[in-house]
C-alpha cells in the first residue's frame, strides 16, 4: 500500500468528484503495468493506494515518484513531502502524516515573514510541498528542488493563480466557461486538490482571479512575475 502525499479533504459530492478524479489519475500513472489497485482514503484525509500483481513494486515506485508518499518512518538527510497544514510567526507546519516545522529561516525563500513568504510564492493551504527532514535535534528545511521550483515561479515572465479545493478539471472547466481560455497556457497539478493556472505572458494574473473567483469555492493566490 502506498499512502499519497496529497489530501482529500472535501466531503459530499465534491469528495466523491476527486475520488473518482485520483483513480483516473493513479490510471494515467500506472499505464501498462500488470497490477490492480484500489483507493481508499485515511481518516487523516490522506488517499492510500493498494496494490497487487507482478509489477506491485514498480507501480510503487511509480506513485511515490510521482505523489511522494506518508511513511511511518522518515531518515535524517532524506527529502519527503508534505501538505502545508498551517503557517505561524515562527514558520511553516507541514502534514507529514504528523506535523512536520519548518523554521522561517529553513524556508530559504527570501526576506518576510512566513505569512509573506506564503503570499508571495502563492502557496495555498495544502499544497504538497518537498522537505528534508533534519538530524537528530535539527529541524527540517525545504529540499533544495522546492526553493528552486518556487523561486522560479516569480521568475518566469508569465504569472500564475493558484487554487486548491478542486481538481484539475474543476479549474479548466471554469476558466473555460469564464471566456479565458485563450489566456492561461495550461492548469498544472500541484496536488489532488491544489492547482496552478499558468497565466500567458499578458494575462493579468489578479484580473484572472477576479473573473474566476465567484465560480469556485476556493484560495486563490496570485503569483507576479
Amino acid at each position: 500500500m502506498v499512502v499519497l502525499a496529497t489530501k482529500l479533504y472535501v466531503g459530499g459530492d465534491a469528495g466523491d468528484r476527486a475520488l473518482d478524479s485520483l483513480d483516473s489519475l493513479v490510471a494515467n500513472d500506472l499505464g501498462d503495468l500488470d497490477v490492480e489497485w484500489t483507493t481508499g482514503l485515511r481518516d487523516d484525509d490522506f488517499p492510500s493506494v493498494t496494490l497487487t500483481g507482478d509489477d506491485a513494486p514498480v507501480a510503487r515506485n511509480v506513485l511515490t515518484e510521482g505523489w511522494g508518499a506518508i511513511t511511518p518512518h522518515r531518515d535524517a538527510g532524506e527529502t519527503y513531502v508534505g501538505t502545508l497544514d498551517s503557517w505561524d510567526e515562527d514558520g511553516f507546519v507541514l502534514d507529514a502524516g504528523e506535523p512536520v516545522r519548518i523554521p522561517t529561516d529553513e524556508l530559504g525563500l527570501g526576506a518576510g515573514t512566513p505569512s509573506q513568504i506564503r503570499t508571495r510564492y502563492g502557496l495555498v493551504q495544502h499544497v504538497p510541498l518537498r522537505f528534508v527532514e533534519g538530524e537528530e535535534g535539527e529541524p527540517a528545511r525545504l529540499a533544495d528542488a522546492e526553493r528552486d521550483r518556487l523561486y522560479d515561479w516569480t521568475r518566469a515572465d508569465n504569472g500564475r493563480v493558484n487554487v486548491n479545493s478542486a481538481t484539475r478539471a474543476e479549474v479548466r472547466a471554469t476558466v473555460n466557461r469564464s471566456g479565458h481560455a485563450e489566456d492561461i497556457i495550461t492548469v498544472e497539478r500541484l496536488g489532488l486538490l491544489e492547482q496552478s493556472i499558468v497565466c500567458r505572458p499578458a494575462t493579468d494574473p489578479p484580473g484572472l482571479l477576479s473573473d474566476i473567483g465567484p465560480h469556485l469555492p476556493a484560495e486563490m493566490l496570485c503569483i507576479i512575475p
